[in-house]
């Protein structure tokens, strides 16, 4: 049996070398004190200072942070009153629509931005606005939103049928039973749509690229511009900085669905 698993280990430890030693190299090399990739000359946190000092960069980060941050919040909001709705739907109708919920999930990045861009061309022409901010948190809304339904859907599916009937029958108004019943059930599936879906939106650059326009630029597509030149070991920097800060949102995802499943 043991020679039966060892093939199996080896290709697991393959497959975890191909996807994280280009991410261990970037982060190492963060930390080189020349801009060669060659060979080590040394650890310095300069590339880091130097990040933090950048303009261009602090300034596409703060445009990313922000639209991160609303484009989740409004998809959570926006995406848990769909679920709801859903939910209470017949069976048949709500599978249509949870089947077409799945498609901005599965459909190509490419036809998504493109379609998007040429619908913010089109609305604009007519309405005189151009593409900016508001097209560009219009879309990570969008593609936001199907995120935050599959996540609250499962918690929808595990409520008990009677605790929305029990809360009303002693005195409760439907507003209440909703804030105080149904969201305390549900919210670990809306946190971590919210997580997802801001992540998705940091991450996202060729969504990004066809809706914002001329005026804006997020933190992905300043990265791509300057990698077109010259690849900045501050690159290496942003990367290493990002790659952490998702890493911590998984952890604290995973520790708040382990939390809960030891509480029940």
């Amino acid at each position: 049996m043991k020679h039966r698993r060892l093939p199996g280990r080896i290709l697991s430890v393959l497959v975890f070398v191909f996807l994280y030693l280009p991410i261990v190299v970037l982060v190492v090399y963060s930390f080189n004190s020349t801009k060669g990739r060659t060979g080590w000359s040394g650890f310095t946190f300069d590339w880091y200072a130097k990040l933090f000092h950048n303009s261009q960069i602090m300034s596409a980060l703060s445009t990313t942070l922000l639209l991160s941050v609303m484009a989740a919040s409004i998809a959570a909001v926006a995406g848990t009153i769909a679920a709801i709705g859903f939910y209470n739907m017949r069976k048949r109708p709500r599978g249509f629509l949870l089947a077409i919920n799945n498609l901005p999930v599965i459909n190509a990045d490419i036809v998504t931005g493109v379609s998007m861009m040429l619908l913010f061309v089109s609305a604009g022409t007519i309405l005189g606005f151009s593409q900016g901010f508001i097209t560009l948190l219009i879309a990570h809304i969008t593609f936001n939103i199907p995120y935050v339904i599959l996540s609250v859907m499962p918690k929808l599916y595990q409520l008990d049928s009677n605790l929305f009937e029990a809360a009303q029958d002693l005195g409760a108004s439907w507003f209440q039973t909703f804030l105080r019943v149904i969201i305390p059930e549900i919210r670990p599936g809306i946190v971590n749509g919210l997580l997802i879906a801001f992540t998705m939106s940091i991450d996202d650059f060729i969504i990004s690229y066809f809706t914002a326009g001329s005026q804006v630029q997020t933190l992905s597509m300043t990265i791509y511009s300057m990698a077109k030149r010259q690849v900045s070991p501050e690159i290496n920097a942003l990367s290493t900085l990002l790659f952490i800060t998702v890493l911590l949102l998984l952890l604290i995802v995973n520790v708040r669905q382990r939390k809960v499943t030891n509480n029940r």
